[in-house]
């Protein structure tokens, strides 16, 4: 996955500014630890690694997907770039419709965000957590492991294995990650030249929507373990960002929208996560069932 988001950026920036982009593979203690996110350290297991060859001149720029990186900056690092948005949803992959799966079936993910909104829409689920690739998770349906899996559309897309999606999550039903489907480009915050020649693949409206995302989580102060979905997207000119906090087990949940200028991406972020700061989003983040 990571190679296929690298050569997609590559190749952008080659026919964009006609610069030839050498692709250098690093291998993160996200790529390699069997356990679950939230027990290893969360988003930053797939960020630290690259983060420090860029610091120390290695590579020029590292390719992230930006649901991986932690909300607060990071010294010496610039965010460049945010190309354009695949599609941000969730996807069902299995042989049925989630509302047409078996009572009690078990469908695998990672996510605690998407445990509890499968929970909120089945609560008969056995959600089952799990590791590995796209690759090593569809496996686990084919063998008869699991009934279903849940993945990013975007992630499936770029590697050619949508055929095998029973059903893609409207965020009225599922809400995304924050910056899910995103790509964020990131070079050394001391390379002007550099920061401007990345940009030339930078899409605003993207950068708008993610920042506006981001923002209600790093307001709520949550993580990759924290059942937190947002999702913003323009609408007749205007931002309008969706953020809901989930119980664990899926029983309850507050969701909030917000509209306002893209400019005003940051603010409206903030606004949000007060708003649901103010109605308990705190207390349900820590509950446990």
């Amino acid at each position: 996955m990571a190679t296929t988001q690298s050569q997609l950026v590559a190749d952008a920036l080659s026919q964009a500014t006609g610069h030839a982009v050498e692709l250098v593979g690093v291998t993160t203690e996200g790529d390699v630890s069997k356990a679950l996110l939230a027990q290893i350290g969360g988003t930053g297991v797939f960020v630290n690694a690259l983060r420090d060859r860029l610091l120390s001149g290695e590579v020029d720029f590292a390719v992230h997907s930006l649901k991986d990186l932690p909300t607060g900056p990071a010294e010496g690092i610039a965010l460049a770039a945010t190309p354009r948005r695949d599609d941000p949803r969730d996807a069902l992959c299995g042989p049925a419709k989630l509302a047409d799966l078996p009572g009690g079936a078990r469908v695998g993910t990672g996510s605690p965000r998407r445990v509890a909104q499968l929970l909120a829409l089945r609560p008969d689920l056995d959600v089952v957590p799990i590791r590995g690739n796209a690759d090593t998770r569809l496996r686990k349906v084919t063998d008869g492991e699991l009934d279903a899996v849940v993945l990013a559309y975007a992630g499936l897309n770029r590697i050619g294995r949508t055929g095998e999606v029973a059903e893609v999550f409207e965020p009225e039903h599922m809400l995304p990650s924050p910056g899910q489907g995103s790509l964020a480009l990131e070079c050394r915050a001391d390379k002007p030249d550099l920061i401007e020649v990345l940009g030339t693949v930078d899409d605003p409206a993207t950068r708008a929507a993610v920042t506006a995302e981001r923002t209600v989580l790093a307001v709520l102060e949550a993580g990759c373990s924290a059942p937190v979905g947002a999702y913003a997207a323009e609408v007749e000119q205007k931002l309008r960002l969706t953020a809901a906090v989930v119980a664990h087990d899926g029983s309850r949940q507050l969701r909030l929208s917000v509209s306002g200028h893209p400019n005003r991406a940051e603010e409206l972020g903030r606004e949000l996560a007060s708003r649901l700061l103010d109605q308990g989003a705190d207390q349900l983040m820590g509950e446990r069932p």
